[in-house]
């Protein structure tokens, strides 16, 4: 059975997000954990310090975490009926998100993170909200975001930009896999070349891939003299792209294109669901 936390601060975005998760696992065995922080509106010294109860602002907003998560979970059974291989559990707790999250992919042995790109005061213009840009950066764990109003499709074709320098046995690239193959899915990885021929390592990196996916649709593409954010977009548009996946480690370009500049003036056209597959 897999486990797959739901974060939710509650918002449209994040509803969205997870409409998507039950969508796209609703033939698989499930326990989701719908899960929200929150921080008391005043949290100043005297709150720590002293004893909470004496505000009374720990339990008021605790409860209407507690309130949401029970509505949220109505209105997912409202939505999709009682799905036989689902299961929701409900967690509110007082913590950051990120700390929370982290805590949880251990107690609840969590497979996947699905959430949505921005929150409750997302902008317009903005490619991640600044919470999954934090859990992008810090945790290890598989993340898959949905953009605003993206409206569920299969994923039937999904691009997989590779600079081919990873070790695809220590990933998580079994989860793309699963995807890909229950969804009868193509796998499209894609290299930009810089203009050199492969190393022996990618060579042998690139087989070990195609090994890999050798249960599933594949094809590699080569690109050449093109920028990746460039590619990327250009490679979604033509092929009608509806997932987008990358690693995310220190030996790939993932930290390069997204945490090395600014996120949300790179140019990169988001419109299709991200996941973020990490090193074991």
């Amino acid at each position: 059975m897999k486990n797959i936390l739901l974060p939710t601060d509650f918002s449209d975005n994040s509803w969205n997000a997870i409409k998507y998760a039950v969508e796209l696992y609703k033939d698989v065995e499930c326990t989701f954990h719908l899960f929200n922080a929150y921080t008391p509106v005043i949290y100043h010294v005297e709150y720590v310090l002293i004893n909470p109860a004496q505000f009374g602002l720990g339990d008021s907003v605790r409860d209407g975490a507690q309130e949401g998560l029970v509505k949220l979970n109505t209105r997912i059974l409202k939505e999709f009926g009682d799905n036989s291989n689902h299961k929701f559990e409900r967690i509110a707790r007082f913590d950051t998100l990120v700390s929370g999250i982290k805590e949880l992919i251990v107690e609840r042995h969590i497979d996947l993170i699905v959430m949505g790109t921005k929150g409750a005061t997302g902008a317009k213009g903005v490619l991640f909200g600044s919470n999954t840009v934090q859990v992008f950066k810090e945790i290890k764990c598989p993340i898959l975001a949905i953009p605003s109003n993206y409206g569920y499709e299969a994923p039937h074709e999904i691009l997989f930009p590779t600079d081919l320098e990873v070790n695809y046995h220590t990933s998580h690239l079994h989860l793309l896999l699963e995807i890909a193959v229950s969804h009868h899915a193509r796998v499209n990885a894609m290299h930009v070349s810089t203009g050199y021929e492969l190393t022996e390592e990618q060579q042998n990196n690139k087989q070990q891939l195609e090994t890999m996916f050798n249960c599933a649709a594949f094809l590699y593409h080569d690109v050449r003299d093109m920028e990746i954010v460039d590619a990327i977009n250009e490679f979604q548009i033509k092929h009608k792209i509806n997932l987008l996946a990358m690693i995310n480690n220190k030996h790939s370009f993932f930290e390069n294109l997204f945490f090395k500049n600014t996120i949300n003036q790179i140019g990169f056209n988001l419109s299709v669901p991200f996941l973020v597959i990490t090193s074991k």
